[in-house]
């Protein structure tokens, strides 16, 4: 399934870009988390298990449990954002 992917704060300046659309086989947050840490590098850096990164399934906050559905819209960010 397709997912719009969207990074914020520290994780877009990590990962330098803002979003991408990607085809993923994962059923939840968690799992997709999982699948851009194996990518590796800036990835596996900003996004690290243990690192305190927020989530949010369409827009509404959501735990690693959530379950992704196609063209879903998906948001990392760190836990504190400035305006």
């Amino acid at each position: 399934m397709k997912v719009r992917i969207r990074y914020f704060a520290s994780v877009r300046e990590a990962l330098s870009s803002s979003g991408e659309t990607v085809d993923t086989q994962a059923a939840t947050l968690a799992a997709l988390r999982d699948e851009l840490i194996a990518r590796g590098g800036a990835y596996a850096t900003a996004l690290a298990r243990g690192k305190a990164v927020r989530m949010a399934l369409d827009q509404l906050m959501s735990d690693e449990a959530a379950t992704l559905g196609d063209d879903c819209e998906v948001a990392f960010f760190p836990p504190v954002t400035g305006g």
